[in-house]
């Protein structure tokens, strides 16, 4: 029996349960901005609609996560007690969004190794001594630094967008209106994305997460009225 227990005890996550979809990331003329929605999914239902995703971290950083919500719950308590521990130094210095950055990568492949990953992409921004950061770890340890960044579906329909868009010293009313215009993309063609978003920035001043608020759409698009109309096949 205490054999049979010890083998249920090792179970690994197979496929995350309640999941949120894409975070997208900015590099602006003060500092870092960042976006997401509110929907957590359980499957392809979209169960809670208040879901936030974006969290400051420390003095310096900001970090947005998308798949599973408690595997980022889990990662903000690794960050909280790292946090506290460079904190008890009391020494003067803070750690900054590249430290972070590389301790979050060092995570994500550490439990990766261990077949056992928490299911999460992460967006990690912020600014220190004048320096701008912008990064991303996937759940296998993967992790790049760029003027902009997306995960989930802001990977195929977000990055294009930003490549074309995107341009350096942008203002703060100009980096929104870019990013509002990836989510508006993200919203018509992404299942598990609701009309419920929020942008946060960090500067060197500090960080500020925005209320959620929503867009205006459209969907009187011929290609929504009957999508099937020119697709191949049966169906």
């Amino acid at each position: 029996m205490a054999h049979d227990e010890d083998v249920a005890g090792s179970e690994r996550t197979l496929y995350p349960y309640v999941t949120g979809t894409s975070v997208i990331g900015i590099k602006y003329k003060d500092g870092i901005l960042m976006a997401a929605d509110t929907g957590g999914s359980y499957g392809s239902t979209l169960r809670y609609k208040s879901v936030e995703r974006m969290k400051v971290i420390g003095k310096h950083s900001l970090l947005g996560a998308s798949g599973e919500i408690s595997d980022f719950q889990e990662i903000l308590r690794y960050l909280d007690e790292l946090i506290l521990y460079d904190n008890m130094w009391d020494d003067g210095n803070s750690l900054g969004p590249k430290e972070i950055h590389n301790y979050l990568n060092r995570v994500m492949y550490n439990r990766r190794n261990k077949f056992n990953p928490l299911w999460n992409s992460l967006v990690l921004g912020g600014v220190k001594n004048g320096n701008k950061y912008l990064g991303v770890v996937t759940m296998l340890g993967a992790h790049y630094e760029d003027n902009h960044v997306a995960t989930g579906f802001g990977n195929h329909l977000a990055v294009p967008i930003l490549r074309s868009e995107w341009k350096e010293g942008m203002s703060f009313e100009e980096a929104v209106k870019l990013l509002e215009k990836c989510l508006l993309v993200l919203l018509y063609r992404d299942r598990s994305s609701i009309n419920k978003f929020q942008i946060a920035k960090i500067t060197e001043e500090g960080a500020t997460i925005y209320p959620a608020y929503s867009l205006k759409t459209f969907w009187g698009f011929s290609a929504f009225q009957n999508p099937g109309q020119f697709a191949e096949g049966t169906w």
